[in-house]
């Protein structure tokens, strides 16, 4: 009996996954696995990996074959698993994490002769290499890599998935789920992702279904987080329960029946930009750590872990910054206008290493991407290839008027605040002590003041900048 092992990574599904169809195309029987590393995950993520897998062997059972898992070193469970079935091929997708991609060096080179490794490529629209500036070289800003990317064409269409699945292995060969211990006991701090997220495949195309039929109020509700406007397909696409293909067509197909193209332009472009954020770490892989623009090796920052923590905790001062903060640990997400807020607002005005608000980012978000968050925080920080400049201080005050300018998504997440008068929701100091009163508010004790004032704050930090840049201050 020959036997072809597909290894599960970042492409949980059944629906057009390029490993399991090249696997079938050879018609040997399959070993379907999945193996637990701990590669970059945070307690959020495994939550969510719990659920995902659990969706995903239900959806290979209904199919007449049985998920395999495994925890510990990938490299060694394949190999030892290749030699007892004889294996004659392992397809896995290619990742681009520095770690994941050392792994495949190292599986490919301890496979013995008769096993050979396939790496597909699924979890973005284009692979890194595919997109090169006209001398050969890479890009280093986002627009022109955008405009080169969409030159090649559309993706192709999506691949649906297998009816039947014949497989080796039983539960005797695989570990439990429930001992991997991924989701949380006590506290049990999971309650707002349960009511928030519904992981795996099916949820993944609920969601791209939704925001397919929405697509014509995207562009003008994307900004403002109080509307549900976004497709929140983040953590999905993370964990490949869809495939960027699939969403891609997806919302292309309803956008061209309805003669809505252009209004889908703002939506597509967002998946070119979580492309861009996989080439620059493919192209620069200290992305998570170093800063892409050298001079910012030099950068002053503080050490502050007080400030830290209450930016952790939503406890600034800013309510636009603190009703972030907030429903990221509630439900493991934050709107991604709010996410460049709160990155200003640590990086800048507390002048905290963008690298301690991405290890947070990290643990705490559903869709934490090492290199979606990498190349984000690089860019609010202004270190990045495609960084907005550093001297560019979001005003936390004026951002939550100008997308929160009811207030409603500040009442949702910093109730304490709810009773406020609108005129005073971005900035209750600056209220009477009778509205304040009257509101239920006492700052300080149920409220804190700005953690840093907004102009000292901001002339701080250009202080530190001209004093990167060798200037006078």
């Amino acid at each position: 009996m020959t036997v072809s092992i597909v290894w599960f990574r970042r492409n949980l599904r059944l629906t057009d996954n390029a490993s399991l169809d090249a696997a079938l195309d050879e018609g040997h029987d399959l070993l379907l696995l999945f193996v637990l590393d701990e590669l970059d995950l945070g307690g959020a993520s495994r939550w969510w990996l719990h659920h995902s897998l659990e969706s995903l062997a239900d959806s290979i059972r209904e199919r007449g074959g049985q998920l395999l898992l495994r925890s510990g070193n990938p490299v060694d469970i394949l190999s030892e698993l290749a030699q007892r079935h004889d294996a004659a091929s392992i397809h896995c997708t290619r990742r681009y994490e520095p770690d994941a991609a050392r792994q495949e060096r190292e599986l490919a080179s301890k496979l013995g002769a008769s096993t050979v490794l396939h790496l597909a490529e699924d979890t973005l629209l284009r692979r890194p290499a595919e997109v090169s500036t006209q001398t050969g070289g890479n890009y280093k800003v986002f627009t022109p890599y955008y405009k080169a990317s969409v030159a090649l064409g559309e993706p192709p269409p999506p691949a649906p998935a297998p009816s039947r699945l014949s497989t080796v292995g039983t539960s005797d060969d695989s570990e439990s789920l429930q001992d991997w211990g991924l989701l949380p006991t006590r506290p049990d701090w999971a309650g707002g992702l349960r009511s928030t997220w519904a992981p795996g495949e099916d949820g993944a195309q609920r969601r791209m279904t939704a925001i397919a039929a929405n697509i014509a109020g995207y562009g003008n509700g994307r900004d403002l987080p109080a509307e549900e406007a976004t497709s929140r397909l983040s953590p999905h696409l993370h964990f490949g329960e869809i495939s960027p293909r699939q969403v891609w067509h997806g919302v292309m197909s309803h956008a061209r029946e309805h003669r809505l193209e252009e209004t889908a332009e703002p939506f597509t472009r967002q998946l070119h930009w979580r492309d861009f954020s996989a080439y620059l770490l493919f192209h620069h892989p200290t992305l998570p750590e170093q800063p892409l623009r050298e001079e910012f090796a030099a950068f002053r920052w503080r050490d502050d872990p007080s400030a830290l923590e209450a930016w952790q905790r939503g406890r600034t001062g800013y309510p636009i910054v603190d009703a972030g903060m907030r429903q990221l640990w509630h439900t493991g997400w934050m709107h991604n206008r709010v996410r460049m807020i709160v990155a200003s607002l640590l990086v800048k005005h507390l002048l905290i290493p963008w690298q301690r608000g991405a290890e947070w980012f990290m643990d705490t978000l559903v869709d934490a991407d090492l290199a979606n968050n990498s190349a984000s925080w690089q860019w609010v920080a202004g270190c990045g290839t495609d960084a907005a400049p550093y001297f560019r201080i979001f005003n936390p005050i004026t951002q939550g008027k100008k997308f929160d300018p009811a207030g409603e998504y500040v009442r949702e997440w910093v109730p304490e605040l709810r009773e406020l008068p609108t005129p005073f929701i971005h900035e209750p100091w600056t209220a009477d002590d009778f509205t304040l009163q009257t509101s239920g508010i006492e700052l300080d004790k149920n409220y804190p003041r700005p953690i840093v004032d907004h102009k000292a704050g901001r002339e701080r930090a250009l202080a530190a900048y001209q004093a990167m840049r060798g200037k006078d201050t």
